[in-house]
């Protein structure tokens, strides 16, 4: 079991950074190897939800379905794989802090065949890449506002 989380504080109020990050189709312009995310449910966002991504891992493609596990407008979401090759389950918590808005993430994922040879340097991977995400997403959310 992987499990890594890391948090920033982003310039911006809580309403535009949840909705930013709760739209997973952002998703490719703020992770790194993510090449392409689209809902596959009708809107509005909330339980049961659900998308597909594409990503790139140590140079092998991942693609995955998710579905909306827990769902609190402007707060909080929770979404786990129901298909793919990596199954995860993340959290991604927003809160108003002095400063701007806390963004608190929490990956959990369970490696298998490839993958699990290389759990320990795959945790050090993941949690490297988690935290550059989320650096992207400050710097991106930041700069738009300018």
């Amino acid at each position: 079991m992987i499990r890594v989380e890391t948090s920033v504080v982003i310039d911006r109020p809580p309403d535009e950074v949840f909705a930013y990050i709760s739209n997973f189709e952002n998703n490719p312009k703020w992770q790194s190897g993510m090449q392409q995310a689209k809902f596959t449910s009708e809107g509005p966002l909330g339980v049961g939800s659900t998308y597909t991504q594409v990503a790139k891992f140590l140079g092998r493609r991942i693609q995955s379905t998710f579905e909306v596990l827990e769902y609190e407008p402007e707060r909080m979401v929770k979404a786990t794989t129901t298909s793919g090759s990596f199954p995860i389950t993340f959290t991604r918590l927003v809160e108003p802090v002095e400063g701007g808005t806390q963004v608190a993430a929490i990956i959990e994922g369970d490696a298998s065949g490839f993958f699990k040879l290389a759990e320990p340097l795959m945790a050090r991977l993941v949690q490297r890449s988690v935290d550059a995400d989320y650096a992207n997403l400050k710097h991106i959310l930041e700069t738009q506002a300018e």
